[in-house]
């Protein structure tokens, strides 16, 4: 009964990570302008998606709420890490316009971060 419980328990916190240890759908939030990709997105909420096209990772950011919904698909790449994250963060660098600019998230439960 143990082993079923702990099976059960494993199936679970796993259910949400696709082949590659990351989940396909994530919830993030910027509380500045930040650029992903080539494109420039206002703060707020964002729903991100990690997709496939053919063999190349795509994550798409869509604003949740706002006047004029924002969406945004930039390519990016895999890198495992060596546990799962024990928290959300996002790594931005400042460019010559004083834009920040996402380089990599990783997601609190994922194995592996996206690297822009």
């Amino acid at each position: 009964m143990v082993a079923l419980c702990l099976l059960g328990l494993s199936v679970m916190l796993n259910a949400g990570q696709n082949k590659f240890g990351v989940a396909d759908t994530r919830q993030i939030s910027f509380t500045d302008p930040i650029r992903i990709g080539g494109t420039l997105v206002p703060k707020g909420s964002y729903t991100v998606l990690h997709t496939m096209q053919g063999e190349e990772h795509i994550m798409v950011f869509t604003q949740e709420n706002g006047r004029k919904p924002v969406e945004v698909k930039v390519k990016c790449t895999l890198v495992p890490l060596g546990a799962k994250a024990d928290q959300t963060q996002a790594v931005w660098v400042l460019n010559a316009a004083n834009e920040r600019v996402l380089r990599e998230l990783i997601f609190r439960g994922d194995t592996a971060k996206h690297v822009f």
